[in-house]
């Protein structure tokens, strides 16, 4: 069978947005209800997005690209890639890979130098070719890993 993958770089005009948040609000990660609230309530800025990755027509996963995520605020570090989720049916076939790869070639587009991302992951953003800046303290009072890379621009 022929496996057919799309990746959609959504606002809340997009025709997918509810069933994404809808794919959100059950999955197996409790990450996923957040977001749906924040889509829900149309929480972005202009140029941010909800990145969502179909398998043959079906939401496999979901990911974002905002200014800010779970990094404390003294840090001035921005914009950012987060929630990254691929449902567990899905899992192995390079789909968050091809996610944050949209979302970086948007970044690009948009003119950003770098994109982040907060995680508690190890050596999983390492091989998409982000480098470890180092533990932060989040909003939550905890501490992650924060992760950096430059966006590639032609001479």
């Amino acid at each position: 069978m022929r496996i057919i993958v799309e990746i959609y770089l959504m606002t809340a005009e997009h025709k997918y947005w509810k069933e994404v948040i809808s794919f959100a609000e059950k999955c197996s990660w409790k990450a996923g209800p957040f977001l749906a609230k924040k889509m829900k309530e149309n929480e972005l800025k202009e140029w941010e997005r909800v990145c969502a990755v179909y398998v043959n027509g079906e939401v496999a996963g979901f990911s974002t690209f905002t200014e800010k995520d779970e990094l404390a605020e003294q840090y001035d570090f921005k914009p950012f890639i987060g929630f990254v989720f691929v449902g567990e049916q899905y899992r192995g076939r390079r789909l968050s890979e091809m996610m944050i790869q949209n979302i970086i070639a948007y970044a690009k587009e948009l003119c950003f130098e770098k994109v982040y991302i907060m995680s508690g992951e190890i050596g999983l953003y390492e091989k998409y070719g982000f480098v470890k800046l180092g533990d932060y303290e989040t909003i939550y009072g905890s501490i992650d890993q924060l992760f950096v890379q430059a966006i590639k621009y032609k001479d």
